[in-house]
């Protein structure tokens, strides 16, 4: 299972409707897709998606990263050592987790496939059959997102909501999710993302008032390196309070933990570095007493399998998951294959990640 060869691919697809978020409005999202080849011809896929601003890599950078400077060093090794692999590619160089992840990805992808069995094989089995889901909303203007809710709620598909309030005026965003919340009464679960777009006084009075108002968790409300003031935010209120861009890496996690700085974390794939890496954030989390939301860089159905294979193995992954890729994507280089009902996400059985590729819509979506 020696690896033959590494493929890589910016694509840009389309969305159903602009999504906004504190740090960015995205009208078309990118993503760089990798495809390994093993020397006795198992293919594997990887996807990396990328919100402009999230993190610090960008699709280009991180193209030129995987073909320039670590797929060479990676050809001939076996990708049945998972755990050497990564060790190999943080030896060719630091950091840059998106293009790491997207390789670790397609060789996870690549080995399950070769022996036969789904990848939640390769890391414990699942716990969980089905997740269920959250759906954010986007549109930034109360009319719009409530009747946006009530459809997704027709539909079946979801009944957890998030609201992205970490541009503009707080006291406005702050009553926005409240009149959302209230407009959708018990049907429906809102949640808040405030992105690092909070200072801790800010945060005082308006967690303050999302709690009053039926709010039931607030995302990331401080800058991701302010762990002193998500302490005593995580300490005053009954409210959980979730860190996301504040936990990146296991070492993250540990200092989180030990100052008791939040009471949930967002897991995800890409922004740890791959499915490894994941299962190691998850597994100090589990030993913390923290509990675990799946998160999501907005993948198509590559991604979005990959992530449900690996969050249905954490026990602790008990708040849902943000896996809406695949509905606010009106196209993808993927045939849909992921099943979705009852509000959640049925986790795939088949032989890796359970997804093929469609060769002419990635040569038709495929940045020139």
């Amino acid at each position: 299972m020696k690896l033959h060869s590494i493929e890589t691919a910016i694509i840009d697809l389309p969305v159903a409707r602009p999504h906004k978020l504190a740090m960015a409005v995205i009208d078309r999202h990118s993503q760089v897709i990798v495809r390994i080849r093993s020397e006795c011809g198992v293919e594997g896929l990887g996807e990396i998606a990328i919100i402009p601003h999230y993190g610090e890599e960008a699709p280009g950078a991180i193209k030129s990263m995987i073909d320039d400077c670590i797929a060479p060093y990676l050809i001939g090794h076996d990708i049945r050592r998972l755990e050497s692999l990564v060790m190999l590619m943080d030896q060719v160089i630091k950091n840059n987790a998106y293009a790491k992840g997207g390789i670790e990805m397609a060789c996870v992808d690549a080995l399950a496939r070769s022996v036969g069995v789904p990848a939640y094989q390769l890391f414990g089995g699942k716990v969980h059959v089905t997740i269920p889901l959250l759906w954010v909303l986007g549109n930034g203007v109360i009319d719009k997102d409530v009747a946006e809710a009530e459809a997704k709620l027709a539909e079946g598909r979801y009944k957890l909501f998030l609201v992205k309030i970490g541009k503009g005026d707080p006291r406005e965003n702050v009553e926005r999710a409240l009149a959302i919340r209230e407009a959708l009464g018990d049907k429906a679960r809102v949640r808040v993302d405030i992105n690092q777009g909070w200072d801790e006084p800010t945060a005082k009075w308006g967690i303050a008032e999302l709690e009053a108002g039926g709010i039931e968790i607030i995302e990331q409300p401080l800058p991701a390196h302010d762990i002193d003031g998500m302490k005593r935010l995580t300490e005053r209120f009954s409210i959980p309070i979730m860190a996301d861009e504040g936990v990146m890496t296991a070492q993250d996690a540990m200092r989180i933990a030990h100052h008791h700085a939040a009471d949930a974390f967002s897991v995800k794939v890409t922004k740890h570095g791959g499915l490894l890496r994941t299962k190691q954030v998850a597994n100090i989390a589990h030993a913390a007493g923290i509990r675990l939301f799946g998160g999501t860089m907005i993948e198509g159905q590559i991604g979005t399998s990959a992530y449900a294979h690996i969050f249905s193995t954490m026990p602790n992954l008990t708040l849902g998951a943000q896996l809406f890729g695949p509905h606010l994507l009106t196209d993808d280089i993927a045939p849909a294959t992921i099943e979705f009902k009852d509000h959640a996400l049925v986790v795939p059985d088949g032989p890796g990640f359970g997804v093929t590729l469609d060769t002419d819509k990635l040569a038709f979506y495929r940045r020139r």
